[in-house]
């Protein structure tokens, strides 16, 4: 297996050489890394994991490329930002294309629905059934495609502005949008809000994380009234300490106890707080910049965006990871296998064979994870089938 990888990516260099330069196209799904000082991930230019097997444990997939492909001028993606499965199945996800900001599928990734340009730095999306209905939480987190951009690279292409979180029905009406946190009295004039996440808690009350601005966990009910906030990258009590605050969701693996995990994406930990912002514990993932988490059953799943060399992210390597009840982690597709010594978790590291930076996840009822991914060539989210 090992030799037919080397001489399929073998290939596709000489391939890439003599039509000088391979470019992303709708027609093919090679996850293409970037050049980087990284000599692995410069390694892996032209790679392609389609059909390959990756997991550990209970835990394999069959990777599913061609999943989700769709037209890249007429339905195209920027960053396959936020996952969220509705009532009937569909997965919809939110990119921050200038173009389309929703994009709707069904489970064998045909194309039901794309619209919506009111969200234009499209970063997390959740759907939840409220009386019977469901509605879509939308969180722009701020960066948007420079409208006088003069080339399509990374440097340049993006700019950085004020975030929000709004309402919505599942056809995209708007039911409201949040307030500024400087409008509530809850920040001074000045501070940043670039929101990254939100998590509903089952009584209606909204959670914000604030990850790209100041760091805060903001509370409101489900009107969007302020309640409380906690966090920020300063604080004086390390538990409280949140950087970059990328993802939340709620913890209801015990129905007695349930609770917020919040990732702390900078730390390499996600943090468990009480509803009422009270700290509870932390779970270390060394190595892993890791997001926000997704349940299903006993277990959570998250992406992985980069993997950690002495500080430094490393580009291209991320992974997914998948944690028990007991917040011990039992498999990385598409990185390195979980190593445990004495009961601590050892350092973690993707394998560059399959993704570039996970985003986001979803699950659905067969166990199949969607994943989405951020500066990844525009890529579609790629399916992990369970085997």
């Amino acid at each position: 297996m090992k030799n037919n990888q080397f001489s399929k990516r073998d290939f596709l260099k000489n391939t890439a050489l003599l039509s000088a330069g391979m470019m992303l196209s709708g027609a093919s799904r090679s996850v293409m890394a970037k050049t980087s000082k990284n000599p692995i991930a410069a390694d892996q230019v032209g790679r392609s994991a389609h059909g390959k097997i990756v997991g550990h444990g209970d835990f394999k997939y069959k990777v599913n490329f061609e999943w989700g492909n769709l037209h890249p001028h007429k339905t195209p993606v920027e960053n396959s930002h936020g996952l969220a499965i509705d009532s009937k199945g569909r997965i919809i996800m939110c990119t921050d294309s200038d173009v389309n900001n929703f994009i709707v599928y069904n489970k064998d990734g045909k194309l039901i629905d794309a619209w919506g340009t009111q969200h234009p730095g499209a970063h997390a999306v959740k759907i939840v059934n409220e009386n019977g209905e469901d509605v879509i939480y939308i969180v722009d987190s701020g960066w948007i495609l420079n409208r006088h951009r003069t080339s399509n690279q990374w440097r340049g292409k993006w700019i950085k502005q004020t975030g929000f979180v709004s309402k919505l029905t599942i056809d995209g009406k708007l039911i409201y949008t949040l307030a500024h946190p400087v409008q509530q009295g809850i920040y001074e004039p000045g501070m940043a809000y670039n929101p990254t996440d939100i998590a509903i808690a089952p009584n209606g009350d909204l959670y914000v994380t604030d990850g790209y601005g100041s760091d805060f966990v903001i509370q409101y009910d489900s009107h969007g009234r302020y309640i409380r906030h906690w966090g920020g990258p300063k604080n004086s009590d390390p538990n409280y300490r949140l950087i970059n605050s990328h993802g939340i969701e709620i913890d209801n693996r015990d129905p007695s106890d349930p609770h917020l995990l919040i990732s702390s994406r900078q730390q390499k930990q996600l943090k468990a707080f009480s509803f009422d912002g009270q700290f509870r514990s932390v779970i270390d993932f060394p190595g892993a910049y890791i997001g926000g988490p997704v349940f299903k059953g006993d277990y959570f799943y998250a992406p992985v965006c980069w993997t950690d060399d002495n500080g430094r992210k490393l580009p291209n390597s991320g992974f997914i990871t998948i944690v028990d009840k007991n917040n011990r982690v039992v498999a990385n597709p598409g990185g390195a296998a979980p190593n445990y010594i004495d009961g601590k978790l050892q350092p973690m590291a993707g394998t560059y064979g399959v993704f570039n930076h996970c985003h986001s996840v979803c699950v659905d009822d067969e166990e199949n994870i969607y994943v989405g991914q951020w500066n990844a060539h525009q890529a579609y989210p790629i399916k992990l089938e369970r085997v």
